[in-house]
């Protein structure tokens, strides 16, 4: 950047030396030296203008060739996506979320590997997602509809671990009106809430986990690959697992507040949709699960 800078800043230099003395020409046209001056400076400007075009050609040259490689590695990368169940369950009341997801979306952090593709859902939202009434409560509405919806039971009780005390709790959802006892409420608000007491109980039979399967290379193209799975824990069985990637085309460009791994999901396989993906990565966890864990009536 500062070598640009200097290269310009020469260049005007030149430009207003060529000025000046083109305002004193009558008295130094017949001086070969001037002559001789004026065609330097032209020639100095004429390569060093070359020798931009060629910087910023190289460089666009460099961004397409990026590009075109990220997109091969991606197309290799969605050969091996897809779901694959290799048993279904029915009449399940509760499942164990075996890893959270964080508390934060990740938008733009290139090499941070927490699951971009897989990421649905944020902290207490994630285990509410899988409970019954969630999707009713927050879904099925006209103004807040989606697509080609499913049937979202959602579970009776949900099974995770509190990272702070590390300690097992069952969570259930309900559906509650603050504005019958608070007052800066309103009566007919309706929200759906956690609660959760000490899972004493042994381990639920079924688990559901995740993780980022990127390596270096996918990340250097902006590439994000992710493994979900439903694990019987008492076999220790993977009975199903849902392989997906996704890509940025842009290569981390943010240019007017562009969000590199939203834009990525418009990318993806299995698809999400080519426009406004990352829309559809809500439910995906729970819509996933479902299929493989039914729910009990």
């Amino acid at each position: 950047m500062s070598t640009d800078v200097e290269e310009m800043a020469y260049f005007v230099v030149q430009i207003e030396f060529i000025i000046a003395i083109f305002c004193g020409v009558r008295k130094m046209r017949s001086n070969m030296f001037f002559r001789f001056g004026i065609a330097t400076i032209l020639v100095n400007l004429i390569v060093g203008c070359e020798s931009n075009i060629q910087r910023v050609t190289s460089k666009a040259e460099q961004e397409r060739n990026n590009r075109e490689v990220a997109k091969k590695i991606f197309e290799q990368r969605c050969l091996s996506s897809g779901e694959k169940i290799k048993r279904k369950v029915d009449n399940v009341d509760g499942i164990f979320l075996m890893k959270l997801r964080p508390e934060k979306l990740n938008f733009s952090n290139q090499y941070l590997l927490d699951d971009p593709y897989g990421s649905d859902f944020t902290g207490d939202a994630y285990i509410r997602s899988f409970l019954r009434g969630f999707y009713e409560h927050n879904y099925r509405k006209s103004d807040h509809s989606v697509s080609n919806a499913i049937s979202h039971i959602g579970y009776r009780y949900v099974d995770a671990i509190d990272e702070t005390d590390k300690k097992r709790y069952r969570y259930v959802g309900i559906v509650e009106q603050p504005g019958l006892t608070d007052a800066t409420f309103l009566k007919g608000y309706r929200r759906f809430v956690l609660r959760r007491t000490l899972a004493d109980g042994p381990v639920l039979r079924y688990g559901v986990t995740y993780e980022d399967i990127s390596n270096k290379v996918d990340r250097d193209h902006w590439i994000a690959g992710s493994s979900l799975k439903v694990i019987d824990l008492k076999t220790n069985e993977v009975i199903a697992e849902r392989i997906g990637y996704m890509y940025d085309p842009g290569q981390g460009g943010a240019a007017g507040g562009r969000s590199p791994w939203m834009i990525a999901a418009s990318y993806s396989c299995p698809s999400f949709g080519k426009h406004h993906g990352s829309a559809s990565q809500d439910l995906q966890t729970e819509t996933f699960v479902s299929k493989v864990l039914k729910s009990s009536i």
